[in-house]
């Protein structure tokens, strides 16, 4: 069962929603809310899958709502205008749709966040119950361990995630948002919305870029300061 919550000012929306969803059997409707500053305490407090979220509201639009947010799980934004799609999709959102939704519509956008959700499995090792040291990720075919230490970075690329070893490439059926909450702080770093890189596999900083692997990647303009506060606590 994957659990969600609805946002939406508009009444009517939230029936329709709540009606699609009634006739998707593994979709647990957890809320649905009209404010989206109501939801944040629901989103806290409990397992959150995924959020139906319209982008187009008076006290706080979709977009400034997910910013702000600190739990982030999976998004599907729901709106009338369909000249957001294109930052919704820089906001790392799973699926983008357009009202009046259809209930196939709906449900393909949901078999996405139901794909991702068995995608990974992060497993605690028991040599030492403070940090994980692997996660299990499911690719097409198989189940591949991978040992943290092993990455350098990990890359979205449309649906997928790619993780970049020392040796190989690992893609799977994930969002880069996902990837990073089930990621320990302390090893790993998002600094561009289509990137997270171990920090101690950093080689070298030139001004905005880094040095990972034989990667360059550049230094989103939104994950600077944060980049730097880590940098300046390990200086010597």
């Amino acid at each position: 069962m994957i659990n969600c919550i609805a946002i939406d000012d508009e009444p009517l929306a939230l029936e329709v929603i709540e009606s699609h969803l009634s006739k998707i059997p593994f979709v647990n409707l957890v809320a649905k809310v009209r404010n989206p500053l109501q939801a944040i305490e629901i989103i806290n407090n409990n397992d959150i899958h995924f959020i139906l979220l319209d982008i187009q509201m008076p006290e706080l639009t979709g977009i400034e709502f997910l910013k702000i947010l600190q739990k982030k799980p999976m998004v599907i934004f729901t709106t009338a205008y369909p000249n957001y799609a294109v930052e919704s999709y820089d906001l790392d959102a799973i699926d983008y749709l357009v009202k009046p939704i259809p209930f196939d519509r709906m449900l393909k956008a949901i078999l996405k966040v139901k794909a991702k959700t068995s995608s990974a499995t992060l497993v605690v090792s028991t040599t030492n119950p403070v940090a994980p040291d692997f996660i299990f990720v499911k690719t097409e075919y198989k189940t591949i361990k991978i040992f943290l230490n092993d990455i350098l970075h990990i890359e979205s690329l449309k649906d997928y995630v790619v993780f970049h070893l020392e040796n190989e490439k690992i893609s799977s059926l994930l969002s880069l948002s996902y990837v990073e909450e089930q990621l320990p702080k302390e090893q790993f770093m998002r600094i561009h919305r289509s990137f997270i890189v171990a920090i101690n596999k950093i080689k070298e900083i030139e001004r905005n870029t880094i040095l990972v692997g034989n990667s360059r990647i550049s230094i989103g303009e939104n994950y600077r300061n944060e980049f730097k506060k880590i940098i300046e606590n390990n200086k010597m």
